[in-house]
């Protein structure tokens, strides 16, 4: 467990804050049981094509959103639903954005619309899409580890690009049982373990981050006030 509470799911994407030891450990363990498994593919997917659509553009306010790219899931992995025109990306991730050992690795209910910016779009969704083609193929997480460290080691994927940055800012965020919508919040993607050297995770400090060692990345977590739609976020 991170110092301050602090469970990063991966690709940015999901985030438990709880306020005390015990209170998570109770969480991760009633999880870990829950979700040991995958779940039937048809508990991930949205049957409306239009509708993830909407919820992957609502990660970003609509002067972004509306000339991004969009990716829906099918029964083969991701495909482009829309063109995009400035470079950005929006998705809905699921629940395997997270790093392998999240207790909610599996969990069917998750939605995290995200969009991210050029750089991250083209060098840290590749990884995401990678490991939703490996969960689709019904690998073990074991094998995804394998298989992802593999093609970073390989320069089959990308480094991460100077830059790469994403938006969630979506008021219909599911980021798992315990935070649900949480908080908007824009995440900033650097290479290595960089905690440091933002200051985050500090008191005081506005930054929040998490190594995440199998994508070889640091994301970094700053709270902002509005949702996409312009209204209030809950208070800091």
């Amino acid at each position: 467990m991170r110092k301050i509470h602090v469970k990063i799911v991966a690709l940015a994407c999901f985030v438990q804050i709880v306020s005390a030891v015990g209170t998570c450990q109770a969480h991760a363990q009633t999880n870990k049981s829950l979700y040991a498994a995958i779940a039937p593919l048809d508990q991930y997917l949205i049957p409306d094509k239009d509708s993830e659509i909407a919820l992957a553009r609502s990660a970003a306010p609509k002067s972004v959103s509306d000339g991004a790219e969009v990716m829906v899931l099918g029964p083969q992995g991701y495909t482009t639903a829309v063109e995009g025109k400035n470079g950005f990306l929006c998705l809905v991730e699921r629940s395997w954005g997270a790093a392998t050992d999240v207790p909610e690795f599996w969990n069917p209910k998750v939605r995290s619309p995200i969009c991210f910016n050029p750089p991250a779009a083209r060098t840290f969704v590749p990884i995401y899409l990678m490991k939703t083609k490996l969960v689709l193929a019904g690998k073990s997480k074991t094998e995804i580890v394998q298989a992802t460290a593999s093609a970073l080691d390989k320069q089959e994927l990308r480094p991460l690009e100077p830059g790469a940055m994403c938006y969630m800012l979506s008021k219909h965020q599911y980021l798992n049982d315990g935070g649900k919508s949480w908080h908007p919040h824009l995440m900033f993607l650097v290479p290595g373990d960089a905690e440091k050297t933002w200051g985050a995770n500090l008191a005081g400090s506005p930054v929040i981050a998490a190594n995440d060692p199998e994508e070889r990345a640091t994301i970094f977590m700053v709270w902002v006030a509005k949702w996409s739609d312009g209204t209030p976020g809950p208070l800091h």
